[in-house]
């Protein structure tokens, strides 16, 4: 991975399958910053100017919240961009959110 680490947020975010979410806590931790997940926050709100897509959409709070959906273009953008995927949302929140979330610390090697 690169050193810089917004590029190395973008490169883990790039791994979350289709129809699986994490948190923003959860990259943190898989890049050895594990207080950093507000940064990892400031890095997914600035991915969109990008020239590679970054599924910023599929990184939620630790709880399943939607918390960076008013960083997206349209009120409800992040929604209908995950339950594009399968990844069911009601009241903002994903539906099943322990069955849909993809730790990277246990599927990917460090």
């Amino acid at each position: 991975m690169r050193s810089n680490f917004f590029e190395r947020v973008y490169e883990v975010t790039r791994l979350i399958p289709i129809g699986r979410v994490t948190s923003y806590g959860a990259i943190a931790r898989y890049l050895g910053s594990a207080k950093s997940s507000r940064m990892v926050g400031w890095a997914l709100n600035g991915c969109h100017h990008l020239n590679e897509f970054v599924p910023a959409h599929r990184v939620v709070n630790r709880v399943g919240l939607l918390s960076g959906r008013h960083h997206f273009p349209g009120q409800d953008a992040m929604e209908l961009l995950l339950e594009a995927e399968g990844v069911a949302v009601f009241d903002s929140k994903v539906v099943d959110f322990e069955k849909r979330y993809w730790d990277p610390s246990k599927e990917l090697i460090n």
